[in-house]
């Protein structure tokens, strides 16, 4: 089956690793768990079912039970758009957490990442059916994400930590399931509806794939490469961060050279699979509900975010609707790397530490 790379953190990971977009190294040193579940005839909140939704999901670790008998270590940790349960394999994320005394040290703590629907090995539109696949929204993601804990049987979670679409994942859980979670971590989003540039940007890639003639309405002979290759680079363009392009690529030729390298990766994506999940965030907006969110929750933005701008003042009128809230704005720096600092653990690691500690259950 052929892996859909993550558009929005594919180049950002690579680049902030150092290095022109390779395969991102080191993705096997991790004792990951694999494991599937199949939900029956599961509705989407459009109406629209499937026989059989699966989700894929990969675990490190071992589940610890209380006292009480309930999950105690378990943390979920949730991918961007176009990614997967690898992406946040990352070395520059699992090298810097995952260790021993790490801040999510997998001796420690049950780590588990899923594949999102129409993501990763987890039911797609590139499956079969193609642009007849049920529209799904992050709410259906989230419900999706619960019953699956569900079979697996974890009945709480220390923690969840969500990145870009993980992170507008992370709001919609505290409100859907607000104690159900001891602590949220949503880094590289805004708990509001998706409009202005955000929203355009999505519009205009998902256009630019329609438009394609060979899109055929979703049934392509032979994938839409010129709309693929507009999408992508609008999605580049969003997820950049202007201070290390420059530094990064100063030269003409240089900078060149990595697009050229860049549009090559369209071989290995699928037009109706980035229609739907860049799709997927039509209709997201939790800021109605988030007095409901009880759980401590620590959100952190770059103010490099090309996506998610500061000077938009969102973040800091939001985070006082939330009763045990803290919101932190990365200062721009050699160190960040645009929307892609999400996974640059070592610029925020300290911040999650003294958060965990912080929101360690009381005996």
């Amino acid at each position: 089956m052929r892996r859909v790379p993550f558009l929005f953190f594919s180049f950002l990971l690579c680049f902030a690793a150092g290095g022109a977009c390779q395969t991102v190294p080191a993705v096997h040193a991790w004792p990951t768990a694999d494991g599937t579940v199949v939900l029956k005839d599961f509705r989407f909140g459009t109406g629209q079912t499937l026989p059989e939704l699966r989700l894929h999901y990969l675990t490190l670790g071992t589940p610890h039970r209380n006292a009480g008998g309930h999950v105690d270590n378990a943390v979920l940790l949730l991918h961007g758009t176009g990614g997967d349960a690898h992406s946040l394999l990352n070395p520059i994320f699992s090298n810097v957490l995952f260790v021993p005394g790490g801040v999510l040290d997998i001796h420690k703590y049950f780590i588990i990442l899923p594949d999102d629907i129409g993501h990763g090995q987890s039911s797609k539109p590139s499956d079969g059916l193609h642009a007849r696949f049920p529209a799904h929204d992050y709410d259906d993601m989230v419900r999706s994400q619960r019953m699956m804990l569900d079979h697996m049987h974890v009945d709480h979670l220390r923690l969840i930590l969500g990145t870009s679409m993980g992170c507008m994942q992370s709001f919609v859980w505290g409100e859907a399931y607000p104690d159900f979670m001891d602590a949220l971590a949503p880094f590289a989003c805004l708990p509001v509806e998706i409009a202005g540039r955000n929203r355009m940007m999505r519009y205009m890639a998902i256009k630019a794939i329609k438009a394609d003639p060979a899109w055929m309405n979703g049934e392509y002979k032979t994938e839409p490469l010129q709309g693929l290759r507009t999408a992508n680079d609008l999605i580049l363009v969003m997820g950049s961060s202007a201070l290390q392009m420059q530094k990064r690529f100063p030269r003409r030729h240089s900078a060149e050279a990595f697009i050229d390298a860049f549009d090559k990766r369209i071989d290995e994506l699928d037009a109706n699979d980035m229609l739907f999940y860049l799709d997927a965030s039509r209709n997201y907006d939790p800021s109605a509900y988030l007095e409901k969110i009880v759980a401590p929750v620590l959100w952190i933005n770059s103010a490099d975010d090309y996506i998610n701008p500061p000077q938009l003042g969102i973040a800091e009128r939001e985070v006082k609707r939330m009763s045990h809230a803290r919101f932190i704005l990365l200062p721009i720096s050699d160190r960040t790397r645009g929307h892609g600092t999400h996974t640059e653990a070592a610029v925020w690691k300290d911040y999650l530490a003294e958060f965990m500690r912080a929101t360690e259950p009381k005996p």
